[in-house]
């Protein structure tokens, strides 16, 4: 390297030992595009004398060929490391360099400023102690500032450096300086940090990055480098709750088994009573295997073994716990979330949900509100966009162990995905659980869906029309039902435009809407089936995802897809009603087919074309390929 200690020459284990005795913090640099986050780290990774040798010499001829420092080192290009980063000159993705002083040791993630890459700034900020805050000096605070902001406060983070840099272009005017501190601290008094450190910076030039720059003879604050090796940063963790996520249950052979996982806080001893949740099966600490073997004890952020006195159910994903300090259980939750995905979060859509080592389904059941990231507002909607933040009501199809995201990080955070696509769309922080949801329980009757169906002597199910509007779906599920009933059977049809009087008139067009009305429609079907009925619907229903999801509230073979395939032109000849006239004039949003999607099923049981069959022919094969 460039500089080591004398120790290293003199006395490596010491120096081993000196460095392993270190403080640790994490931090990130964020803030707005162009705000000099890049040149700062390079900048702390040069002056910290923590380069090789060969990556100082490859730093001065990258500079010289790419760099936009003529030829001077560009100190950017120790952290954008990707080529698309160097053509651009912006961070795309997230950049982790170590490095380390005499008195603490570093983890830095470098944080894209531009709006389109703020899920990876959301990465960065997850398990960061403290964030320095970028401000390019000549724009001030910018709405990407205030995103950044916000982000870092919803994910925990107290402890902020405010660097206002590129002051040597404004020629270190102290006036300007102290505006922007006055304006950044009225906005961010809602935010909850413990405490702000202004601190006037060029870091291309160096000026308060390790030394005091006599060009700010003003400022009487700490040093960058300064602040970071003495800040005290809480260790919450420690003397938080025992938790143990279990990541992997271990049994190599039939006489050990044992339940692996990283402690996400408190401490655990041979001989301490456990409880397992979500199951709240107890039992008592037996032996503890650490990386190094056998211990009596373990605490935050170590990776163990556990082994338990008596055999109980535990699972990968279950938490275990002290038993009178247990966790709270729920299947619906109250969080704050950041959307992540271009296509646009829909409420009623069925999701994964991943906590700790555990994936479920859930259904994010309402969107209480968006928060306006410039004032912090809260705003309504329906859906959240890209990089919008919203507070929402989840709901799961399992419970699980959860402590509100600002007692515990691990266990209070998640990550919501896409079940088709598998994108990861969201990141969320849990508040509180819905408790009514523990007191909800299944009350068990006597005459159940098969009596029922027996009774009707037939087999109860869903037959699920879809098709774009004019395919002829009611028409065609309204002579099924006829010739279903005239041999007999017991039937009720749910059309679309129907349902829109009454269950669904309160319900628009919007894709969130639709998702809404499907599943209504579902659970409406759902108890008819369970009412031993035989349910036709006829609706547009142009999403896969909620199709799924009606098909997985039914048992097997209960779900019948029909797809009523009609071109959209031939749609159009028959445009009764005259929407498709409307929606190509632009007199009509968010019509299937014209400005809204329809997803063609993929592997639907019954496919009639209406081209080459009338109604009532294909009527008649639908009925025949049931009784079939």
């Amino acid at each position: 390297m460039s500089h080591q200690s004398d120790l290293i020459e003199k006395d490596i284990s010491a120096y081993l030992k000196s460095h392993a005795e270190k403080g640790f913090i994490r931090f990130i640099t964020c803030g707005s595009v162009d705000d000099g986050k890049s040149t700062l780290i390079g900048r702390l990774l040069y002056d910290s004398k923590m380069i090789f040798e060969d990556q100082l010499s490859a730093l001065e001829k990258d500079s010289k060929k790419v760099g936009t420092q003529g030829q001077n080192i560009d100190f950017a290009l120790l952290v954008d490391g990707l080529a698309a980063e160097r053509e651009q000159g912006i961070t795309i993705d997230v950049a982790y360099r170590y490095f380390s002083t005499d008195k603490r040791k570093f983890i830095v993630a470098d944080t894209p400023g531009h709006e389109q890459y703020t899920r990876n700034m959301a990465t960065g900020a997850s398990t960061a102690d403290l964030a320095i805050l970028m401000i390019d000096a000549r724009k001030g605070i910018l709405t990407q500032t205030k995103r950044h902001s916000f982000i870092i406060s919803l994910l925990g983070i107290k402890h902020v450096v405010l660097a206002i840099n590129k002051m040597d272009l404004i020629e270190f005017d102290q006036n300007i300086f102290e505006e922007i501190d006055k304006n950044y601290r009225n906005f961010a008094n809602k935010l909850g940090f413990h405490n702000i450190v202004s601190i006037p910076v060029s870091a291309l030039g160096g000026d308060n990055i390790i030394e005091k720059s006599e060009k700010t003879d003003w400022y009487n604050g700490p040093m960058l480098m300064e602040h970071l090796e003495t800040v005290q940063i809480e260790e919450q963790n420690v003397s938080a709750p025992f938790r143990l996520p279990v990541q992997w249950v271990n049994r190599p052979n039939l006489d050990f088994r044992g339940f692996s996982g990283t402690v996400s806080a408190g401490n655990i001893a041979v001989g301490d009573e456990i409880v397992a949740l979500p199951n709240a099966k107890t039992s008592t600490v037996k032996g503890i295997l650490g990386t190094s073997g056998e211990k009596n004890h373990a605490t935050f952020g170590e990776a163990i073994t556990i082994c338990l006195e008596d055999e109980i159910d535990i699972s990968r994903g279950d938490v275990i716990a002290k038993i009178n300090e247990r966790p709270e259980t729920t299947d619906q939750f109250q969080a704050h979330v950041i959307w992540m995905h271009e296509e646009h979060l829909l409420p009623g859509r069925p999701y994964l949900i991943k906590t700790n080592n555990q994936t479920t389904e859930g259904v994010v059941t309402e969107l209480k509100h968006k928060i306006n990231v410039n004032s912090l507002e809260h705003e309504s909607g329906k859906t959240l966009e890209l990089n919008e933040v919203g507070l929402i009501n989840i709901s799961l199809n399992q419970s699980i162990a959860y402590d509100p995201y600002t007692e515990n990080k691990s266990m209070g955070s998640f990550i919501i995905i896409d079940k088709f696509t598998n994108s990861t769309v969201a990141c969320g922080m849990i508040k509180f659980g819905l408790r009514r949801a523990s007191n909800v329980h299944w009350q068990a009757v006597d005459v159940d869906k098969k009596s029922r169906s027996e009774q009707k002597h037939q087999k109860a199910k869903i037959l699920w029309f879809t098709g774009l509007s004019g395919s002829g779906k009611s028409t065609i599920a309204n002579l099924v039902e006829k010739k279903l009933h005239a041999t007999g059977r017991h039937t009720y049809l749910l059309d679309g435009d129907n349902v829109r009087h009454g269950l669904n008139k309160d319900l628009g067009f919007t894709d969130v809407d639709r998702v809404e009305n499907i599943r209504r429609i579902g659970e409406v079907s759902k108890l008819m089936v369970d009412a031993g009925l035989i349910v036709l619907t006829a609706f547009i229903s142009p999403f896969r995802a909620e199709r799924q999801m009606v098909r997985q509230m039914m048992d097997k073979d209960e779900f019948i897809e029909i797809f009523v395939d009609t071109p959209l032109e031939i749609c159009e000849e028959r445009d009764i009603k005259g929407l498709y006239k409307k929606a190509r004039s632009g007199n009509l949003k968010n019509f299937t087919g014209i400005d809204s999607p329809y997803e063609i099923p993929k592997t639907a049981e019954i496919h009639v074309n209406t081209l080459d069959n009338t109604a009532e022919e294909a009527a008649e094969y639908i009925v025949q390929k049931l009784v079939s």
